[in-house]
């Protein structure tokens, strides 16, 4: 397993207590990094003191550090330093330091997420090379995110985690992400690619984005967040944490909503608004001695009303008013609630740690939404509005002409779906030597079951006068079934150093049983898979400050619940290599990748434009290869005088082909050839950001280029509304630190207001968000 990141902290860290960005972190405003609660944290260390010894990065020619994990929570560990004016933060990877790491990982910090105050997920993680967004509804509250190449639909063949826990609604028998968290209130964000994935699973052929959430204060603190902006933007954000010796608590709590962007025609709201709550208490049995424990709880509470619709706008409509939206979308509406519980258990002894941990999530969704029309699907239409055959469906959608017959009735139905996501994980780790060897040694289980129950009814709407008004026919019901998954996850990694040389095998283990049952046509399907994924990394020191790395793995991910027999896993064999090179406020990083498919997949949902008979259906598309290059460089200029100057750039450049011809009921796919192209892939994506900062605040201009995408499958020049624009678009963000309590703050998002088609999918051309201006203070105690 190369280059795996902990679930668990490994020492004791700092707590924050939200000190304005560009702030110096003090022993008066110390540092926090999401890891373990300690009663007491020591203060700041000044930049030239030494590091303590569970604190040592590892260093060329060194063994890894051995750091045996303390966690409150399952959550990966961290070395922090203090530099002058801002903070360091440093993730330690299987022993090791996550610059000296054999495979690719990147940390996003609590510095780096506060500077950039963004809300939509995909804005955050495009910032990472290799990992690539399709915009939807603008605000990414349905994020579509994919890593090296893989189809990027809800986020499907990602592995999602919350602090080390899998949060996706129905990971194994559902695994689109209709539910993600707020990146507002996280901590930090740690993207895995490639073999350094195998640890996350059940989804392993790209990597896993793990989000970690703020811990529990070392004394009593506040922290209150207040924003509002362009389009109705409302944002509030509370903390409150308490510590004693033994026992300590954390309540956090925010209100986010828009009134939206897009322009109904006869007028209405398209916003939405989503409230999230957060509790964690801790408690140490055995605060000292040789064998210390301590339990943890943590229960969260999320609700979101929004006006989101899968309808989009023909090409030309789109070129005339991008914001526009047709009066055929007014009833469509996203309701859902979530509650979610996670209790853990640390006992440490000595060099072992064992963390282990309970938890369930539950999500009740329904989203009413337009799906088709009665004798017409709506992205044909959309696509050649003007046609004989389309121009009185385009006429009922935009409300110019009424419904004059069942043909043009519009279907409008909520899809309801209970999920439930429940599991006992257990992770130990042990850190040993052997002869001139050193260990650092993770063995962990996960015992998982998860379900989607689906009602989806469907009732027709006559378009008269502009409006919506019921057509009086009986609701049909489309889908009335429930798939169910049991999984055993198994899997061993052991850091090997010697010398200047990390060597990482591992072995991830899926055992999976799963059941669907139809209850409209009573079928009942059973299935069962067991998938063995080794991977090998290694990592080797030439100098202090540069090092090469290398790794193979197996990539997999399982089909869901109910697929014929004939169909087959997703799996692939994952190779990277590339050169790291690390130095106090610099990083610079060069990754080629190749993934190489026997079986490449794709799974129909309504989101990529399927409708009910092929809906959930997967396809198997053969063999098919991914290949690329991630560069990444960081660097810090500090000239003195406490002014620094951060600068960062990331770029991604990818090819993609599938080798075999096949047909699939999925319109990004189609009839293919040998030699297409995949949808939703940018073969050139960049990323750069620059900035000054110094106590008093900080300015920072950040911009996103990403190339143009294939809508479905192809080679050759893409068919006019077959390919996405390129998009460029600008972002600042300021700041001023009024005193060590408070800060203003300033953001402005797509500056120059740049409006181009991100997606056509499901039904028609979406936007980018447009400019948006946003001023808001923060406030700490």
């Amino acid at each position: 397993m190369l280059g795996v990141v902990t679930s668990s902290a490994a020492q004791s860290v700092p707590q924050e207590t939200a000190a304005p960005t560009g702030q110096a972190a003090t022993p008066e405003a110390p540092v926090v990094v999401p890891g373990p609660s300690e009663s007491a944290p020591p203060p700041a260390r000044p930049e030239d003191a030494p590091l303590a010894p569970a604190q040592e990065p590892a260093v060329a020619g060194e063994a890894p550090v051995q750091v045996p994990p303390v966690a409150s929570e399952p959550v990966a560990s961290e070395a922090v330093v203090p530099e002058a004016g801002q903070r360091k933060f440093e993730s330690v990877v299987v022993g090791t330091s996550e610059t000296r790491t054999s495979g690719s990982v990147h940390v996003l910090k609590p510095s780096q997420l506060e500077r950039y105050e963004k809300d939509d997920p995909s804005a955050v993680l495009t910032s990472v090379p290799g990992v690539y967004a399709r915009g939807e509804d603008g605000f990414g509250l349905r994020p579509n995110v994919g890593l090296r190449g893989v189809n990027p639909d809800r986020s499907k063949k990602v592995t999602l985690l919350e602090d080390g826990v899998l949060f996706g609604p129905a990971p194994y028998s559902a695994p689109a992400a209709y539910f993600f968290p707020l990146i507002t209130r996280m901590q930090s964000v740690r993207v895995l690619k490639g073999p350094s994935a195998i640890q996350h699973g059940p989804q392993t052929v790209a990597g896993s984005v793990e989000f970690l959430t703020r811990d529990i204060s070392a004394s009593e603190s506040a922290w209150l967040d207040i924003a509002g902006g362009g389009y109705l933007y409302g944002k509030a954000h509370g903390v409150f944490s308490a510590s004693t010796e033994r026992a300590g608590f954390l309540v956090e709590g925010i209100h986010l909503r828009s009134n939206g962007f897009k322009e109904l025609d006869g007028g209405g709201t398209t916003g939405f608004r989503r409230n999230e709550w957060m509790a964690k208490a801790r408690y140490r049995l055995v605060p000292d001695g040789e064998v210390r424990q301590s339990l943890n709880l943590k229960l969260g509470y999320s609700d979101e009303l929004s006006n989101e619709t899968y309808l989009g706008l023909s090409d030309a409509d789109f070129r005339e008013n991008p914001l526009r939206r047709y009066v055929a979308s007014a009833l469509d509406r996203m309701k859902w609630h979530r509650t979610q519980v996670a209790a853990s258990h640390v006992l440490e002894s000595g060099s072992l740690a064992l963390t282990t941990t309970l938890y369930r999530n539950d999500l009740s969704r329904a989203w009413r939404k337009l799906n088709r029309f009665g004798g017409a699907a709506i992205a044909p239409v959309l696509a050649d509005p003007t046609s004989a055959r389309n121009a009185i469906y385009y006429g009922v959608l935009t409300g110019q002409i009424d419904t004059s017959s069942t043909q043009d009735t519009l279907l409008i139905g909520p899809n309801d779906r209970t999920f439930v996501s429940q599991g006992l994980q257990s992770i130990a780790r042990w850190t040993t030597t052997t002869g001139p060897l050193s260990h650092s040694l993770e063995v962990g289980a996960r015992f998982h079951y998860d379900s989607i129950d689906r009602k989806h009814t469907e009732d027709a709407y006559r378009m008269a006068g502009g409006a919506l008004v019921l057509a009086g026919a009986p609701t049909s019901t489309t889908a009335d079934n429930k798939d169910a998954t049991h999984a055993l996850a198994l899997h061993v990694t052991d850091a090997i150093a010697w010398g200047p040389l990390v060597l990482t095998p591992g072995v991830r283990l899926e055992v999976i049983r799963s059941r669907s049952y139809d209850r409209i046509t009573g079928e009942d399907t059973d299935g069962a898979l067991e998938v063995l994924m080794p991977g090998l990394g290694a990592y080797g020191a030439l100098t202090p400050n540069l090092g090469v790395f290398a790794g193979a793995y197996r990539g997999f991910s399982p089909p869901s619940p109910g697929q014929p027999d004939s169909v087959k896993p997703e799996k692939s064999i994952n190779y990277e290599s590339g050169a790291r090179w690390t130095r106090r406020g610099e990083r610079f990083e060069v990754v080629g990748f190749f993934n190489d498919y026997s079986n490449l997949t794709a799974i129909c949902t309504f989101s990529s434009g399927c409708v009910d008979d092929d809906l959930d259906r997967q396809t198997d598309a053969g063999q098919a290869h991914i290949y690329g290059l991630e560069v990444f460089a960081e660097k810090t200029f500090r000239p003195g005088g406490g002014v620094t100057f951060p600068l960062s750039a990331s770029y991604t450049f990818t090819r993609t082909e599938l080798l075999n011809d096949f047909r699939s009921a999925d319109p990004q796919f189609g009839d293919v050839k040998a030699g297409d192209e995949l949808p939703y892939v940018p073969r050139h994506q960049l990323y750069a950001s620059a900035g000054v900062e110094g106590a008093l605040g900080g300015v920072i201009l950040s911009a996103l280029y990403v190339d143009t995408m294939r809508e479905s499958a192809g080679q050759g020049e893409a068919p006019p509304g077959e390919l996405t624009d390129s998009l460029l678009t600008f972002d600042v963000n300021a700041n001023w630190n009024f005193s060590r309590w408070g800060q203003v703050y300033f953001s402005a998002r797509n500056v120059l207001d740049a409006a181009d088609i991100v997606s056509r999918r499901p039904f028609g051309a979406r936007p980018n968000a447009p400019r948006t201006v946003i001023l808001g203070f923060k406030l700490s105690h």
